[in-house]
């Protein structure tokens, strides 16, 4: 690499906190290099393997968030199951009260996201992170012990203020690792937990049923109990494995930690904001967006049938005629399916580099497996094959969609908002799932099942005017008008809109 862009680099790094510096010709620096060839050059220069190096990321890093956010869907989801092994009749549950436990959930959840990744940049991500699977973990664990309804709903509830810190900062840390076209495999991957956690949850669920009246507990007691405790147990080994942003990972060199920051600059064409200082308010500030709100509304569309599905497709499955054993075994195959589905699909996309035709592509097959499930009431097999698409289609497009959204989001702060916004307004979506899907309307679900028809449809078009937006944008940025407004900004206004400096091509 040439020493003139190394040291331009360093100069940027060096001017940090310095709002008034205009950042200019730094900016032009960076714009006029090859970022493949300079990320050679550098390679060669720190002595650093690339290949090597991308092992340890992906074995360090991606890893233990797969773990974590398996817990966490686990923990979430396992409700339904135990529900199955008579949850509501042993806790008098009557009318809404169940679907009322469910929402419980998503109130905290939805306003402690952005506070979430707010706090993240301060309390070091092994430390918020591990600390909060442990807070789930012992509260799933003591939903094994309630007497009422009551105490049910105020577990759920903390457990929603303690999922809350999980996966929009999962995705935050993640996006500040992986390059654009690096990025999808690795979020699905993770991403991909939560058919495997929906898969393992029926499978426990299956065999917990033989511990049923040990202990003077019920298998769906049990159930809470075991996940509790296996959770608590993975919080310590998450302490120590969880991966800080690059710029602080202990697993990595200087020079791999240096390599890796660089790397990102030169491929995103802009410079990383990690020692930025920002305020409460700057974060509040990235909320007028139009950018940070039409991916959020296409997750939220998305939410609606993924959660439905979640919570009540050991139901649903079990009206085809299972035992509620049985409907355990067989609610486990339409997740594995999602699994393999979702990591061939974000292999196809990183490699086209295209998110757009692969998000509504899965929306589709989502709204076909609904429809069928939906409108052969009187046909089992059809409606069973309908689960398969249903969930295969919505799990494989959420990660695409928070994948597309977290790269386009160029600057830390951004990438924080945009995230934590997407993940915590999104799952508004999970409220409405909750009372869309009512016993009364078993075993058809028709209300539950057309809101997520509807809700889909909507999320496919507001993932089309996003597409559009990335589109003009990137045109706009050629332009000499945009560039003489965006560099009369002083350096911490162009680092923090990240994304929005001429330099960086949003992906669709």
């Amino acid at each position: 690499m040439s020493n003139k862009v190394y040291e331009t680099v360093e100069v940027l790094e060096n001017n940090y906190g310095n709002p008034d510096l205009v950042s200019e010709p730094s900016s032009k620096e960076l714009s006029e290099i090859d970022p493949v060839h300079e990320t050679n050059e550098l390679a060669k220069e720190l002595g650093i393997n690339q290949k090597k190096l991308q092992w340890k990321v992906d074995i360090c890093v991606v890893p233990p968030f797969c773990l974590l956010y398996f817990l966490a869907f686990l923990d979430r989801v396992n409700i339904s199951n135990a529900n199955l092994y008579g949850l509501s009749v042993d806790l008098d549950m009557t009318g809404t009260q169940y679907n009322i436990a469910l929402c419980m959930f998503f109130v905290p959840y939805i306003f402690f996201e952005l506070l979430s990744n707010y706090t993240i940049k301060f309390v070091k991500p092994h430390i918020w992170l591990s600390g909060s699977v442990f807070l789930f973990g012992s509260i799933t664990l003591g939903i094994a012990f309630v007497k009422t309804t009551e105490h049910l709903y105020v577990a759920r509830f903390f457990l929603g203020v303690t999922e809350s810190a999980l996966f929009c900062g999962i995705f935050y840390v993640l996006a500040t690792y992986f390059t654009q076209m690096e990025s999808l495999r690795r979020f699905t991957a993770f991403f991909s937990a939560t058919s495997l956690s929906g898969a393992a949850s029926s499978s426990i669920a299956y065999r917990v049923n033989e511990l049923h009246g040990r202990a003077g507990l019920s298998s769906w007691r049990w159930l809470f109990l075991v996940q509790g405790v296996v959770t608590v147990a993975c919080s310590f080994l998450l302490f120590f494995t969880i991966s800080d942003f690059p710029e602080t990972n202990r697993y990595l060199s200087d020079n791999e930690r240096k390599f890796l920051k660089k790397k990102l600059e030169f491929h995103a064409g802009i410079k990383s904001s990690y020692e930025i200082k920002n305020t409460f308010w700057d974060a509040l500030k990235c909320l007028k967006d139009w950018m940070i709100w039409l991916p959020t509304l296409a997750y939220f569309g998305l939410v609606i049938p993924s959660y439905g599905y979640a919570y009540f497709a050991a139901t649903i499955i079990q009206e085809l005629g299972y035992t509620a054993v049985s409907a355990q075994l067989h609610s486990v195959y339409p997740w594995l399916c999602s699994f393999a589905t979702s990591n061939v699909v974000a292999f196809c996309s990183d490699f086209t580099g295209y998110r757009v035709p692969f998000v509504v592509g899965a929306s589709l097959t989502a709204i076909t497996g609904l429809c069928m499930i939906l409108v052969a009431t009187e046909n089992p097999t059809i409606r069973y094959a309908g689960c398969f698409l249903s969930v295969t289609g919505c799990y494989t497009a959420m990660p695409v969609l928070v994948c597309w959204a977290a790269l386009n989001n160029g600057s830390h702060i951004r990438k924080s908002v945009g995230t934590s916004w997407q993940i915590g307004f999104g799952n508004i979506g999970g409220i409405i799932a909750t009372f869309t899907f009512l016993s009364k309307d078993a075993p058809y679900y028709v209300p539950g099942l057309a809101t997520s028809v509807g809700a889909v449809c909507f999320s496919i078009l507001s993932a089309l005017s996003y597409w559009f937006m990335c589109y003009r944008l990137n045109k706009a940025k050629k332009t000499d008008a945009y560039k003489q407004k965006f560099h009369s900004l002083t350096e911490k206004e162009q680092i923090n809109l990240g994304d929005r400096n001429p330099d960086f091509v949003y992906l669709y």
